[in-house]
Order: structure tokens, then sequence, then C-alpha cells
């Protein structure tokens, strides 16, 4: 455990583990879909108080609490308070996007000499899975468990042609919450057909607060990328990987993410209305999580490291956040009111091969785990 995050946990009262506040895991209902079925949520608490709110509905972060380094706990993730912000307004709060994150040109792709099209849901091309992605589907929950480190397991079976995608992909999303405060999301599936396949957490943070109403400009950015793929006006990848030296997108040392957003001079943050790009970590998995980014909020001191086994990692400050989303503490989401670092494929892969494969093929296994590492930083 972090000692400065103990420090603030000691504060709130949550001092060595013990048997009065053990880890645990706790299941209830938490609203219905149109049709009637139940949407549970369940709650991973670990010793020193974190804790994670999970929904059956999307596979959703709906919540993530840790305190700041006065020991002030807050909720550091947007979201609604009830279903039916998530049935309006989804935005991706929270949600687990697939079958493929991030875009693909047109919505269409060959596989095997087969071409296959997929609904045009961001202008001119797919995003996120399509209409009905997986952030918008009921998952089963297969396992609820406290224990030194409690999780939940969740299961979802997209059909083969579902969003227009080939084979039946099985689907599972495993959230844990440790004592070092680290919530780990592992996102694994198998298919019965080759298919492409490319599954992360679409979360957007605020360090200072979800409730703090303010935005997420002056916090701090570490990204230890040396390239980008750069995008065309549509935020499709042109192909060519560009060097972040010199250019507003350059994070490899802690920078305040306000500084250079609103720079025009660069057409990529024109294109994106910010910061909307993938980053370049490796050209290939890794065999471990990685550092792919680090944010601190200078106010509260909450410190975030997010690390994967992805070669990619989005950037995307909420550029399109407009007012019209109510959040759980009950004001308006605007552009940069969040972060969301999305750790993956590169977009549009299974159209370009010189980013990447984004292939799964049966007998084989999809992996990605992302980590969400957590903080607190001296004044």
């Amino acid at each position: 455990m972090h000692r400065n995050f103990a420090l603030a946990a000691l504060a709130l009262g949550f001092a060595a583990p013990s048997a009065a506040n053990a880890a645990s895991a706790d299941r209830a209902p938490f609203g219905t879909l149109a049709d009637g079925s139940p949407v549970e949520v369940v709650t991973l608490t670990n010793s020193h108080g974190m804790r994670a709110r999970i929904l059956s509905y999307g596979a959703i972060l709906q919540g993530v609490d840790v305190p700041d380094r006065d020991g002030k706990i807050a909720d550091v993730t947007l979201g609604y308070a009830d279903m039916q912000g998530y049935l309006t307004a989804p935005n991706y709060f929270g949600a687990t996007v697939g079958r493929y994150a991030n875009r693909i040109k047109a919505g269409r792709f060959t596989l095997d000499g087969k071409g296959y099209t997929l609904a045009l849901n961001n202008k001119t091309n797919a995003l996120h899975g399509g209409v009905k992605g997986f952030d918008k589907r009921p998952w089963r929950i297969v396992e609820v468990a406290g224990g030194a480190t409690p999780h939940v397991t969740l299961a979802y079976t997209s059909a083969d042609g579902e969003e227009g995608y080939p084979g039946e992909l099985q689907v599972t999303a495993t959230y844990s919450l440790n004592d070092a405060n680290e919530l780990t999301v592992d996102y694994r599936a198998t298919t019965n057909k080759p298919t492409v396949v490319n599954i992360t957490n679409h979360s957007f943070f605020n360090l200072g607060g979800e409730a703090a109403q303010r935005s997420i400009y002056d916090a701090v950015l570490t990204i230890p990328a040396e390239t980008t793929t750069s995008v065309d006006a549509t935020l499709i990848p042109t192909g060519s990987f560009r060097l972040v030296a010199g250019t507003p997108f350059d994070f490899r040392q802690p920078m305040v993410i306000g500084s250079r957003i609103r720079d025009a001079r660069d057409p990529q943050i024109v294109f994106g209305q910010g910061y909307d790009e993938n980053y370049v970590l490796a050209r290939t998995l890794s065999a471990t999580p990685r550092l792919a980014a680090r944010v601190t909020d200078p106010v509260s001191g909450r410190t975030m490291e997010v690390l994967s086994n992805q070669p990619g990692v989005q950037l995307y400050t909420g550029n399109f956040l407009d007012g019209t989303a109510v959040g759980k503490s009950g004001h308006a989401y605007r552009q940069g009111d969040g972060i969301a670092l999305e750790p993956q494929v590169f977009p549009d892969t299974p159209n370009q091969p010189a980013l990447g494969s984004a292939r799964l093929d049966p007998g084989q296994t999809y992996h990605n785990v992302i980590v969400y590492r957590f903080s607190v930083s001296p004044r």
C-alpha cells in the first residue's frame, strides 16, 4: 500500500485491516431495464475503505470512492445515480466497450477475403462496437466473492453477426480490488470463428471528485509514449506514427492538461476539439501490465496510475460533453469534466495491418488487463 494513501486511510478511520473493516463484496438491486429485467450493483470494498461499484448492465464501473490527502473521501468517476441516466444519455460513462472499442473507418473491414459492414454511429465511422455495443447490454453476474481481494466476474455472449461482427464471442469482465488500492479490470474473450476484438473500459475520471464542479484541466498528466497514431479530420488514423516531441501531445514529462489543450496551431487538437488521440506505448502486447498513464490532482493530492498489457492508450478529455448529462451529484457535465484513458489496440487496426492486429481465432483467448492504482501525493 502506498504510504500517503495509508495516511489518508488512517485519517478516515481506516486503520490496519481487522475483522471490523474486512474487505467485502456486496450485491444489491440498482434498477430495471425497459423490459422490467433487473440490474444489480456489486460493491467491492477493501480493508482500507476504498470502494468500487460495478453494474450488471454494460459491465459499467459506476463509482470509485477514494480519499484525498486529508482523508476526505469522494467518488472520482463520472456517471449516474440511477439507471435512467445510463439508458437515456449513456455517454460511455464507466462502460465496457466492444466488440471493437474506438473507430473503424466507414464501418467496414475485410477478414479472410469477406467484407463486413457495421453501423455508422459516429458520423462516417463505426465507434465502440456499434449502436448497441457491450456497454448497452445486460451482463450475467457469474461470481461475487469477498476475501483478501474482493471481486466480481460478469459474462456476456455476443451473438454471431451482432452489430455486424462475425463469430459468437464469449466475454468475461472481472473487477477486483486489493489492499494496495489497485482496482483491476480483466477482460477475456473467445470466439467460434475468426473475428476482430478490442475491448476496453471507458471510465471518465476526475480526481478532484465527481462533485467538485471543476475540470480536469489543472490535473497533471504523464504518458510515457514517444509517438501517437495521427488522425485525419474524422479521427481515423492516417497510418503514420507522429512524434510527440515539440507538440501539445508530449506528456513524457508531467504536464498540466489544460496548458496546451486549446493550441489550435496543431491540427490534431482541432480535429479532436481537445485531446482525443491514441498513444503508442509499444507495438506489441506486454506479458505483464506496464504504465500507460499517471494523473495527479494537485488540489486533492489524489493520484491514479493506469497500467495495462495493451500497446496503446486513448487519451480523451471529455471534449464532447455538452452540459446535457446530469451526473450523480446533480450538476451538468461539461467539456473537460473528466479524463478517459482507454488501454487498447490501435483505432481502425482491422483496416490497417501496419498498425498491428485485432484478429481473434478459435482456440485463442483475447486478454486486456487494466489496473487503476490510487495513491495520494504530499503537499
